[in-house]
């Protein structure tokens, strides 16, 4: 069983006397330990497809299997606790709190889970030294570069370990530089992390870093291939 298994996946929504449907009826598996890039044009319906594997979107109809758990059946209050075990998200602007360091930006997604300070501690500790920045860790995020505040985005959505991480257009603030450095290590944290990886991206450069391309237009699949230069093909198009 795939961890992700998406069978006649759509959403619609009404815009004034339009319906509107990002996302039409799509199949789709994909393995433990894929990294996925969706590309498409504006309203391909790749984001859409990203937010609804996060739970933060619910489909109109189909059904979305995530590790056995039928998504889409799922309550709102239910999707939450869900989402706090399953979900690293990594946003295209950081969505960091200003008044606070990169160690207590990166503590935020645990204060709510039963846990002592020092397991706390020891988990946001190895999620900075994962992303290199155990040096900036009482540094607000007026201090940092834009490419080590996407760093401490990157250690907040890997500290508690989730099994999927998901990624919107994490690069597409950044300079070259820092955008190589970015993808070269989400490459390495799917690699040694073993997680799961999906990022929406409209860079062929970047997407050239994911095992697999998955091209979307008019919210259906027209393409999915495998990355040449990856040593895994971890997903499946169905």
């Amino acid at each position: 069983m795939a961890l992700i298994e998406c069978r006649k996946l759509t959403r619609q929504f009404k815009k004034g006397d339009n319906l509107i449907t990002p996302l039409d009826g799509l199949d789709l598996d994909v393995e433990q330990g894929a990294f996925l890039a969706l590309m498409g044009p504006s309203g391909s319906g790749k984001t859409t497809l990203l937010n609804l594997i996060a739970g933060i979107d619910s489909p109109t109809s189909g059904e979305l299997t995530i590790d056995g758990k039928r998504i889409s059946a799922m309550s709102r209050s239910h999707l939450a606790g869900w989402r706090a075990a399953y979900i690293g998200y990594i946003f295209q602007l950081y969505n960091l709190v200003p008044v606070l360091t990169a160690y207590e930006n990166v503590e935020l997604p645990m204060l709510l889970q039963k846990m002592s300070r020092r397991e706390r501690h020891a988990k946001v500790s190895l999620a900075l030294e994962l992303v290199g920045l155990t040096d900036r860790h009482d540094h607000y995020p007026r201090q940092l570069s834009g490419g080590q505040e996407q760093r401490v985005a990157i250690a907040r959505a890997i500290v508690t370990n989730p099994k999927i991480l998901v990624a919107d257009e994490p690069t597409g603030d950044l300079d070259g530089e820092a955008a190589g450095q970015i993808l070269a290590l989400l490459k390495r944290l799917n690699t040694e992390l073993g997680g799961t990886m999906l990022m929406v991206t409209h860079d062929p450069k970047a997407a050239s870093h994911a095992q697999q391309i998955l091209h979307l237009e008019k919210g259906k699949l027209i393409e999915a291939k495998f990355n040449p230069t990856s040593p895994a093909h971890a997903l499946a198009a169905v």
